[in-house]
């Protein structure tokens, strides 16, 4: 008995080392990353690659590696976005500190140059009107932007320039997320690692309780994530 007490042991002390510092599932509940991600993917997220944080502390392990443009990563959102309590959001950098970010009919534009995006998905014709969530972007404008006094939607943004310390990310299914242009920059500190892996994945939607087993989608399993 006391010989598979300390295996047991051993086994969660190694489970939750490995959780906390290394690798941790991850599960796709939106279609805000359709179609690179899509709602039934299950990932491994490396923890280790920005640093992974020292739980009850302010520190973090050396990190392998800085967060990059195009990476897509998990994140705690803002307070200001609309979530669940302790749930982590995952989406694509697409904006680095000191960069100038506009959009344009639906097109990205970083330091005035187009951004070739080949993983977004064609945008629908959902409205693109103009909302209050988007008022957080009026400090961050260039002072042309702010002169203009236009509206920013969905669509049709910017220029702003991207802080410190702070990336800008969005959904590659432009039309369907909610990221970036609705509640602002994810701090440095809040990202909390990079999918790696797609170890799992069904079509969760409208197939019933047992879509997990009958539903399988054989092709995306140990399916790199880019």
């Amino acid at each position: 008995m006391w010989e598979w007490t300390k295996s047991i042991f051993v086994a969660l002390i190694l489970f939750l080392f490995i959780r906390t510092f290394v690798v941790e599932a991850f599960q796709i509940p939106t279609a805000s990353m359709e179609n690179t991600l899509l709602i039934g993917d299950f990932l491994l997220v490396n923890k280790m690659v920005y640093g992974a944080e020292i739980p009850g502390t302010d520190l973090e392990l050396p990190a392998f590696g800085e967060p990059s443009r195009g990476d897509v990563i998990v994140f705690e959102p803002p307070e200001s976005a609309e979530q669940p309590p302790r749930t982590n959001y995952v989406k694509r950098i697409v904006g680095m500190p000191g960069d100038t970010l506009r959009m344009r009919r639906g097109r990205l534009f970083v330091s005035g140059v187009p951004f070739e995006e080949p993983y977004v998905k064609a945008a629908s014709n959902f409205p693109d009107a103009p909302s209050p969530k988007f008022a957080w972007q009026r400090p961050f404008l260039t002072d042309g932007a702010r002169r203009s006094g236009a509206m920013a939607t969905r669509n049709n943004w910017g220029p702003l320039v991207v802080p410190e310390d702070s990336y800008f990310v969005m959904g590659d299914n432009r039309s369907n997320s909610e990221d970036s242009r609705y509640w602002g920059f994810v701090p440095r500190d809040a990202i909390r690692g990079r999918p790696f892996l797609v170890y799992y994945s069904y079509a969760r939607e409208p197939q019933g309780p047992w879509a997990w087993l009958t539903e399988i989608r054989w092709g995306r399993i140990l399916r790199g994530v880019d």
